[in-house]
């Protein structure tokens, strides 16, 4: 469980490497997800949530969400691997490349900032959807710069500050001080756990999170557009 550093993060002077979240910050995949969702509670036997609910699902490891609405361990897994055989061969690429997001990662990359993905969803999914819609040419290392859950089951429940952890071990290795790193997301828990890990997080405003959600986590600034995100790491 995540707990609050004693430490007040800021945006450093310069930001060197940037920590980009997946879904809800580079892509629109709600879509795909809810979809596949909604075929997995069924699959699986169980009552199917409200779309306003599955919403919320966007984005957090999908077994602590799970576990958020009352499914067992053993509920949880038979639901996910249910959602999984959908999104493979459905929900996968349901989605889209938020407008400005090619720009705004092209310009980022012409300032020299170094950007790398990490995302709370499985890592050889990021990956797929990442090199489907072409961004892994913004990427440190192509696709070696997509960071996500590594073991399924244990990966999806474990939180996101291990992947972020992960993450700012690569920022490291490839040269950054890690007070110029910072991390990039729509939620909550992308805030809490880029702070695990010392980093201060830029909220973005056009993906799930509920209103006031990303300031009340603690996000250092919030971002409205893709290139005011841009204007905000470069400035």
């Amino acid at each position: 469980m995540w707990h609050a550093h004693l430490v007040t993060l800021s945006l450093p002077d310069r930001i060197t490497h940037v920590l980009l979240d997946l879904d809800g910050t580079l892509t629109d995949s709600a879509p795909g997800i809810i979809g596949s969702l909604r075929s997995g509670f069924a699959s699986a036997g169980f009552d199917v949530p409200s779309d306003e609910v599955l919403r919320t699902f966007v984005g957090p490891p999908l077994g602590a969400s799970l576990a958020r609405i009352g499914l067992s361990d053993a509920d949880a897994a038979a639901t996910i691997a249910a959602y999984r055989r959908d999104f493979e061969v459905r929900g996968m690429f349901d989605n889209s490349v938020f407008p400005g997001i090619p720009e705004a990662l092209a310009e980022l990359r012409e300032a020299g900032v170094t950007l790398l993905v990490a995302t709370a969803k499985p890592e050889r999914y990021a990956r797929q959807i990442v090199e489907h819609f072409g961004l892994d040419g913004h990427l440190a290392g192509g696709l070696d710069g997509v960071h996500g859950a590594t073991d399924y089951a244990a990966g999806e429940a474990q939180g996101k500050e291990v992947v972020v952890e992960r993450a700012v071990a690569h920022a490291v290795a490839l040269g950054a001080d890690v007070g110029q790193v910072v991390m990039v997301g729509d939620r909550e828990h992308d805030v809490h756990a880029a702070a695990h890990n010392d980093v201060p997080t830029v909220g973005v405003t056009w993906g799930y999170a509920s209103p006031g959600e990303l300031e009340a986590a603690g996000a250092v600034a919030v971002a409205t557009t893709p290139d005011e995100l841009r204007k905000l790491l470069t400035s």
